[in-house]
């Protein structure tokens, strides 16, 4: 019976090979390994009974207004476009309320450059007092001039200490990044207002370079 038995072809059993990163641990998975694969097996098992009760479970008149504004390809569902959402006096609105809010910082940021220049101009006069020089001619009000500059100390500012004199480097370079920020604030400023006039109703006109007064690189409409 025994040798009977081996002759019938049985079906033959193999072993997952170890993963690569753990091949150090021998050439077979270890019963770790085997826990990771068969918790990952009952999780999508359990997540396809789950979908296939809910699509038995389906009330056949369930409707919600999402299904008009999507449509299905290739089994996706995708949902309409929304460039068209808003009309245009609602563009108009939200367009004014965004200008308004860079006007605002626009605002904010001259205060901010106005205090700084105020704060450092002290700092730049080196002496409190003024003196009047009277000058007969044009060289000889550059020659006084050119006298008063050199007479300018320009050591003067090694005299202050040195907490004050990088708070003073830390002012100006703010001074710097700010007049940046604001020169940009200014040029998007002027692009919204343009796009904002451009969206009203009238036919505009593109002037060309010949046509214009003062030509400049940006576009200029009529």
């Amino acid at each position: 019976m025994s040798s009977l038995r081996n002759a019938i072809p049985r079906k033959a059993h193999k072993e997952h090979a170890q993963p690569h990163l753990r091949r150090k641990f021998g050439l077979f998975k270890k019963h770790k390994d085997y826990v990771i694969r068969a918790r990952a097996y009952h999780q999508k098992e359990q997540t396809l009974l789950k979908l296939k009760e809910k699509a038995a479970l389906r009330n056949p008149d369930e409707f919600y207004f999402m299904m008009i504004k999507t449509k299905t390809v290739g089994g996706v569902h995708k949902p309409e476009s929304q460039a068209n959402k808003h009309t245009n006096e609602e563009l108009m609105l939200m367009k004014t309320q965004d200008i308004g809010y860079i006007f605002q910082k626009l605002q904010t940021e001259k205060k901010k450059i106005e205090r700084l220049n105020g704060m450092l101009h002290s700092l730049d006069n080196q002496s409190s007092s003024k003196h009047v020089y009277y000058a007969d001619n044009r060289e000889e009000a550059r020659e006084v001039r050119k006298k008063v500059s050199e007479q300018v100390n320009p050591s003067a500012f090694k005299d202050l200490p040195k907490v004050i004199l990088r708070k003073t480097d830390s002012s100006y370079r703010e001074l710097e990044a700010r007049k940046k920020r604001l020169k940009d604030l200014e040029k998007i400023y002027t692009d919204m207002s343009m796009q904002k006039e451009l969206q009203k109703r009238g036919k505009k006109l593109k002037l060309c370079e010949d046509e214009m007064v003062s030509p400049t690189s940006r576009p200029v409409y009529k």
